[in-house]
């Protein structure tokens, strides 16, 4: 007698028959029913440490079946996941449970068990509010499916999509993997735009023992809060607005994805922050950098002889000149060596616009300055003027007058709106928004003298809202004393005046052309225009202070050979008459 011998199935199992349950009874899921003879070409893996088999035969006998045989033995479960699972695949890691975890990166594997069709696997990745998500993976294999459930001849029966939402959006879809087209990428970083990544397994075919697409997934989560507005389509580029935020702090990139990206680029990280006030109410800023925590280079130690022009890691200040954004009024550079002995540096700029630029070498930023959580810098702004002081630079001329608020002041209606009047971020410490702030006004002026003259200053028509110097002052700083930075730096005022001593406004001394002389490079540069006096007015709005200053230049007769005084100059060379004489 013969018989024709019955393949291997797992769908027509008439007779005698196996079963095999995930679980430890018959209550678990069916992974599959199978009949015929032959060998299963697959192993079968179940989700947990049970399998329960049952062996079923029919009324007719065993006939010439022999039963069946099979080992058994054990596979290596999941990595512990710092998240939550929903059912057999579902994933949400959260950036507080790998904080509670102690972990610095959260672990998942590709499904190294058997699946029924159409399976998906999700991994919500979600971080808090200002972080992103970096996911990669470390090991990465792609292999044809070996042990599908069902078959299926078309491509892609097997894929891993990433996507940079909260959920399988197919707008935001970063790359997909299939199993028949694709290329693994390992130590590749995935990044979100968001605080959320969406991760999703799909089978077609489903599995019998683990998924075609064999992968070990890192994630870990950054911070990418940003002090001012981020400029897109640049790597850490920020923008300060003057009407969105009158003052605060800056730093170097939370996000120290910056350099570790620099390393693999072959590029030198380069943020440049830009601090933008409106040209038309007269702004300027002021920049102090308090901290400089740079680390030296691993490979060489270059000194910081030319700060601009070294390839090490610094910072530039500068003031853009027209369409020129990268280069303009070099104001500063500081790097490791210098940081020293000028920090903290205070700088105002001469127009309505400064630019700070960080620079680090490529070579060692990843090493040096990934995960490491200091700030490279750390700075504070402020943005003072506004439409009541007018022009900021006076030029020189034997003799003038400044007022404030200034004249054009009041016919420029459209500028009354509190946005064009800054808060004062070294009278408010508060973290509240601007707006919030009590409206203040800020100038300096630079009063600039020809070389070699003196100067005479006179107060007229002062007034204040108050005797108390907190509502209003008018200060006089030397360049040698303070300058346009005077105040900022706490540097004592060559005359202060306000309402406790507004008679002192009659007896402003004669300021010396030495004492006038401007010494650094810029001034020393122009032959002309090297000395100035710095004027401060601080006062509360609504503006209720008001001042007229009266300024004569004053130069030194020439003296006779007798050594008398040549005062037959005085009508020849002299266009006014010193006060008094």
């Amino acid at each position: 007698m013969t018989c024709p011998m019955r393949p291997i199935s797992a769908t027509d199992c008439p007779y005698d028959y196996l079963r095999i349950y995930d679980g430890k009874d018959e209550t678990g899921q069916i992974i599959g029913t199978f009949c015929g003879m032959g060998k299963f070409p697959y192993s079968i893996i179940g989700t947990s440490e049970d399998l329960f088999v049952e062996f079923v035969t029919s009324e007719a006998g065993p006939l010439l079946n022999t039963g069946f045989h099979f080992n058994v033995g054990n596979w290596p479960g999941h990595v512990e996941t710092a998240g939550v699972r929903n059912g057999t695949c579902n994933w949400i890691m959260t950036s507080e449970q790998l904080t509670q975890s102690g972990d610095s990166e959260g672990i998942f594997l590709s499904v190294a068990h058997w699946y029924p069709p159409h399976t998906s696997c999700t991994y919500l990745i979600k971080g808090k509010a200002g972080e992103v998500v970096r996911l990669y993976f470390p090991s990465f294999r792609i292999n044809r499916i070996e042990s599908p459930i069902r078959h299926f001849d078309g491509d892609c029966g097997e894929s891993l999509t990433i996507y940079d939402a909260s959920w399988p959006d197919d707008s935001k879809i970063i790359k997909t993997f299939c199993d028949t087209f694709s290329k693994a990428m390992e130590k590749h970083d995935f990044v979100s735009t968001t605080e959320s990544l969406f991760v999703r397994f799909e089978s077609k075919t489903g599995s019998y023992s683990g998924s075609s697409l064999y992968y070990w997934a890192h994630y870990d989560f950054f911070d990418d809060r940003k002090s001012g507005e981020a400029l897109p389509g640049t790597q850490c580029d920020e923008t300060f607005h003057s009407w969105k935020r009158s003052y605060g702090n800056l730093r170097s990139p939370r996000n120290t994805l910056v350099y570790k990206k620099s390393a693999s680029t072959g590029e030198d990280v380069s943020c440049t922050y830009r601090f933008i006030t409106d040209k038309r109410v007269f702004g300027r800023v002021i920049l102090t950098i308090t901290n400089i925590a740079f680390k030296d280079h691993p490979y060489t130690s270059l000194p910081c002889n030319e700060c601009w022009n070294e390839q090490i890691d610094r910072l530039q200040i500068w003031e853009p000149t027209n369409l020129n954004l990268t280069d303009g009024n070099r104001l500063g550079c500081l790097c490791k060596d210098n940081a020293k002995t000028l920090l903290p540096l205070t700088l105002v700029s001469k127009g309505d616009r400064m630019n700070v630029r960080l620079l680090v070498e490529h070579s060692h930023a990843a090493s040096n300055y990934f995960k490491h959580p200091a700030p490279l810098f750390e700075a504070r702004y402020q943005f003072i003027h506004g439409p009541a002081c007018g022009p900021a630079t006076i030029s020189a001329s034997n003799d003038g007058e400044l007022h404030f608020p200034h004249k054009d002041y009041y016919m420029q209606t459209h500028y009354a709106s509190p946005q064009y009047y800054y808060a004062d971020s070294t009278h408010h410490q508060s973290t509240s928004a601007p707006h919030e702030q009590e409206n203040v006004v800020r100038c300096i002026w630079e009063l600039k003298v020809h070389k070699d003259r003196d100067l005479w200053l006179h107060v007229d028509k002062i007034k204040f809202s108050s005797r108390s110097c907190e509502d209003g002052r008018l200060e006089f700083y030397l360049p040698h004393n303070g300058g346009a930075v005077g105040a900022a730096v706490g540097a004592e005022p060559w005359m202060r005046i306000c309402g406790e001593n507004v008679s002192q406004a009659k007896d402003i001394p004669i300021v010396t052309n030495a004492e006038l002389l401007n010494t650094d490079f810029e001034a020393v540069e122009d032959n002309l225009l090297s000395s100035s006096i710095f004027i401060h007015f601080y006062g509360r709005l609504p503006a209720r202070s008001a001042f007229k200053l009266a300024w004569t230049e004053l130069f030194h007769l020439p003296r006779n050979s007798d050594g008398s005084v040549a005062t037959q100059r005085l009508s020849a060379d002299c266009e006014f008459l010193c006060p008094g004489t």
